[in-house]
């Protein structure tokens, strides 16, 4: 489904997300990369590509790293960054009274690996959106007055779970605040599928979710979607405590 080039693009995109998301600026990528003796020397330059160019968006390079030979293709992708003197923004951070905001797409990449296991190509956007991630890094770095931040990488949901937990805080998300864009509202009336639990639980699009103080104090281009409150911690959607649905990396 994916080229050398999309896997390099994407490894190097969710890494990158995670630096921004601590309200840091990256400095350098190191690729760790193990493979078989038969991989092709096209594919292995493609990945390269993929990795640099992704990086070059954020003015960084990948600058080390090893390579072994495997049984098995393996890219680990370690992220270095700076905050010049600003303390992190942690999943700790949140506190009752502060809304929650997002910037980013929510649900595309899930809609087009859906796609993709039924055998389609299309709708391109939204597989495209699987293929490779489209962190908004500069919305990110307008987000460092965050309490807390997290890039959405295991869904919606999940990850605001991580806050809430770590911030002992509930976490309120209004269903009606999350604009379904016409493109995903088509593809899950084609297909018998739920836009809602996509842009909720679909994980891999690397959106940025955070907490701020007030919504005067969202930046331009976030959307509030709900608000922290003193219950038990958790995530709640349209008032009702959720058991999370993300991705599980250790689900049986």
């Amino acid at each position: 489904w994916s080229s050398a080039n999309d896997i390099g693009r994407k490894a190097a995109a969710a890494n990158l997300a995670d630096i921004f998301a601590m309200g840091a600026t990256p400095t350098a990528l190191l690729v760790g990369l193990s493979l078989p003796e038969s991989t092709p020397v096209k594919w292995v330059l493609e990945l390269a590509d993929g990795l640099s160019s992704e990086a070059e968006l954020v003015n960084v390079s990948v600058v080390g790293g090893d390579i072994v030979r495997s049984e098995t293709i393996t890219i680990s992708v370690t992220a270095l960054g700076e905050l010049q003197g600003r303390a992190p923004i942690l999943r700790s951070g949140a506190q009752q009274g502060d809304v929650v905001a997002v910037a980013g797409r929510l649900g595309w990449a899930q809609a087009g690996l859906l796609m993709l296991q039924r055998g389609f190509r299309s709708p391109r956007n939204l597989v495209s959106a699987h293929r490779v991630p489209t962190p908004p890094y500069d919305l990110a770095q307008t987000g460092r007055s965050a309490h807390a931040m997290i890039d959405v990488s295991d869904g919606l949901v999940s990850d605001l779970g991580h806050i809430a937990r770590a911030s002992n805080v509930g976490i309120h998300i209004d269903c009606s605040s999350l604009e379904v864009p016409d493109e995903l509202a088509a593809t899950a009336s084609a297909f018998a599928g739920d836009a809602m639990e996509w842009i909720l639980n679909g994980g891999d699009d690397h959106a940025f979710a955070a907490t701020f103080s007030d919504a005067l104090s969202v930046p331009a281009g976030w959307q509030i979607i709900g608000h922290v409150t003193s219950e038990l911690a958790g995530v709640y959607v349209d008032g009702e405590l959720q058991v999370t649905h993300g991705w599980d990396h250790f689900a049986k």
